[in-house]
């Protein structure tokens, strides 16, 4: 299917170099919420016959683009598919897969998502197409689809030519499906990518999304499309995950640790028959500490570095630990074997700037950052490490990236 009969022909290059750019500035004065949503994921150019993918790598959304296939579609088609793959990462899609047939998933995520959403290309995937109703959860398009299509066919992205169990298997409504094939509903993202997303724990992922879901209802003033509101408004609502398990999950997805597999080696006993194993390296961990008078409090201090040091002695990691205020005032630095808790008292203004200029300085580099603080200093305007904020009750996050994690007890 070609996506616009204008737009057939290959583009110039100076029409793709900045669609991505453009498509979000539209989207940003058209969806002020979701524009402000997307401009907190990650962004990687690719190939393929898709223009667009959303996946979650190493717990940030991360928007995947082909600008020349991106290109191809007219604007609003663009703004449609922008916010095709927000919906998905709102909904947290790649991740409720679970064991489910790949296939039929994908298809029911689109169908729970597509119908709020205009200037959709053609044959985008809408539950009339198949004679279904509108407005079920990608759960229970799953069980109408499952049944009564060939799940033996996996290749392709449309539905194929299957026939309808005419056995037990046919249910109340489902005889009226299989004529809807002839419509072949397209799914117009690369849902591919979303593989990346299973390293990501979900408690991890909905805290990002939460995190994403209130800077971007705060800088659009509210304006939240209605076909999302509810499901908003139960995200900016207090996480009901404990504080411990978002940290564990976090220093979990900053890295593993243990033996992989590399063909750029030989194995010792079985030459090139066999990959060879290469040891990867210790988790390295930066914990900043801000020691201002607003987060001294001491038992604060203490659960956190106990719950911090119960997760680095489950694994071979090297924490190195800055005590800082308006500077860094004292580094300590320990394996996993030796750690103790220890608690430094400061005071004085905050600068959070820093600990992370530090970070840049390090070698090896810190596989993620971790700053327990009030969140009330200056911070760098970007920052290429993962970063965990552990906020006190009262804090605020003090930049648009990295994920916040709340202490309330």
């Amino acid at each position: 299917m070609k996506p616009s009969t204008k737009s057939a022909a290959r583009p110039p290059e100076a029409m793709t170099a900045r669609v991505l750019e453009n498509a979000v500035v539209r989207l940003l004065k058209t969806h002020p919420f979701y524009g402000q949503f997307l401009l907190g994921f990650r962004r990687r150019e690719v190939v393929g016959d898709k223009a667009l993918g959303v996946t979650f790598r190493n717990g940030i959304p991360t928007l995947c683009f082909n600008p020349e296939r991106l290109a191809s579609f007219e604007p609003a088609q663009q703004r449609a598919l922008l916010e095709h793959v927000i919906k998905h990462v709102l909904h947290l899609h790649m991740l409720r897969r679970k064991e489910r047939n790949s296939h039929d998933w994908d298809l029911a995520c689109d169908l729970a998502i597509n119908p709020g959403i205009a200037d959709l290309p053609l044959q985008a995937a809408l539950p009339k197409r198949l004679r279904l109703e509108e407005g079920l959860a990608a759960e229970e398009y799953y069980r109408l689809l499952e049944r009564p299509f060939d799940t033996g066919n996996q290749q392709g992205q449309g539905l194929g030519n299957a026939e309808q169990d005419a056995g037990e298997h046919a249910e109340a409504g489902n005889e009226e499906l299989a004529p809807a094939l002839n419509s072949q509903p397209q799914i117009h993202d690369d849902h591919q990518v979303w593989q990346e997303s299973d390293s990501t724990p979900v408690a991890l992922a909905e805290q990002v999304v939460r995190d994403l879901v209130q800077d971007a209802w705060r800088k659009s003033h509210g304006e939240v499309p209605g076909d999302v509101r509810e499901l908003v408004e139960g995200l900016l609502a207090p996480s009901p995950i404990p504080w411990k398990q978002v940290l564990r999950q976090f220093v979990a997805t900053a890295g593993r640790v243990g033996r992989q597999s590399t063909w750029k080696r030989e194995h010792r006993r079985f030459a090139h028959e066999t990959p060879g194993q290469r040891k990867r390296r210790r988790l390295n961990l930066l914990v900043g500490i801000d020691v201002s008078d607003s987060t001294n409090i001491r038992e604060l201090r203490e659960t956190f570095a106990r719950e911090l040091l119960n997760i680095a002695r489950g694994r071979d990691s090297h924490l190195t630990v800055l005590y800082a205020g308006s500077r860094v005032q004292r580094i300590d630095s320990f394996r996993s074997s030796a750690a103790v808790v220890e608690v430094y008292e400061g005071g004085g203004f905050t600068d959070l700037r820093p600990v992370f200029d530090y970070a840049r300085t390090m070698q090896p580099p810190p596989a993620a950052v971790i700053y327990l603080t009030d969140g009330y200093g200056e911070a760098p305007a970007t920052m290429a490490y993962p970063t965990l904020w552990v906020l006190t009750r009262d804090g605020k996050k003090p930049a648009p990236w990295g994920v916040e994690l709340r202490l309330d007890g």
